[in-house]
């Protein structure tokens, strides 16, 4: 095996244990509990126009393979500047002081604008691995990203330490993206306290009955490793993700699901971190 492949593939080892290492140390428990706090008797409601209209610009929706891409050469600097100023925007506000639902959303579509700006400052790159403060980082989920109510946040610090175990909700998954293939869909539409369950029940139907999160070759079940990383958000036990996928797949699926028998079949876990980039070549 040439060097070159050989460091490849000792690297993404290295990744992989890295990323199980993340999952098994960044419980659902590991709450900030700072941030668990609300105002439910507020009716008021956060603007998210500016990322609504970056998103109607660039990102491709209805592309043939299934995955929303995103035009990345394409954005102006009056757009990155626009981009810029809604995660301002987002910075100014304490979302402690808005109600249960409008939190939710305002986290996603921070973590989701400032992912996408992370890849516009970057760019061009193949993958947001690539990225990092660090020389030993495999990706920038641990470098400061933006300063809210006075508390310097990470995106690993959105996920893993304000959504997931303060809604302790596995849709969770379907709605933050990563800029990656192999992640679930960037939403269309910015996220609102009034279409976010909407939104993630469709973005864990369309995940699940896409190849990149479930598919099979010849009797194996093949899964995108999200559900391997975090497999306490969706239950025990790998029969517990399987009775999760059968909730949101096709009816076909289900049954080939329900079929399934894990201690005869394997199943392997999959993942690509190519750049969910929208190019003009294709």
């Amino acid at each position: 095996m040439p060097a070159k492949t050989l460091f490849s593939s000792l690297n993404n080892y290295v990744l992989i244990f890295i990323l199980s290492l993340i999952s098994a140390l960044v419980r659902a428990d590991d709450i900030w509990s700072y941030w668990d706090q609300s105002n439910d008797n507020n009716t008021a409601t956060i603007d998210h126009t500016l990322w609504q209209d970056n998103l109607k610009t660039y990102l491709s929706s209805n592309h043939p393979s299934g995955i929303h891409l995103y035009d990345y050469q394409a954005v102006t600097t009056s757009d990155k500047q626009s981009l810029a100023s809604y995660l301002n925007q987002m910075s100014k506000l304490d979302p402690r002081d808005y109600a249960k639902q409008e939190q939710k959303a305002y986290w996603i579509n921070l973590y989701n604008a400032l992912t996408v700006q992370l890849i516009l400052d970057h760019y061009p790159t193949t993958s947001i691995r690539k990225l990092g403060d660090s020389f030993f980082s495999f990706g920038p989920w641990d470098d400061p990203a933006i300063t809210v109510a006075g508390q310097t946040l990470t995106l690993n610090d959105i996920e893993h330490r304000i959504l997931r175990p303060i809604w302790k909700d596995p849709r969770i998954h379907y709605a933050v993206n990563c800029a990656s293939l192999s992640c679930p869909n960037l939403a269309a539409s910015a996220y609102t306290s009034d279409n976010i369950e909407a939104l993630l029940e469709e973005g864990a139907k369309a995940y699940i009955n896409h190849s990149r999160g479930v598919s099979w070759e010849d009797e194996e079940l093949v899964l995108s490793k999200i559900y391997h990383w975090y497999q306490a958000d969706f239950g025990k036990e790998e029969k517990d993700v399987i009775q999760h996928l059968i909730r949101y797949a096709s009816p076909e699926l289900a049954t080939r699901l329900k079929q399934y028998d894990e201690d005869h079949n394997g199943i392997d876990y999959r993942y690509d971190w190519s750049l969910n980039e929208l190019q003009a070549s294709k």
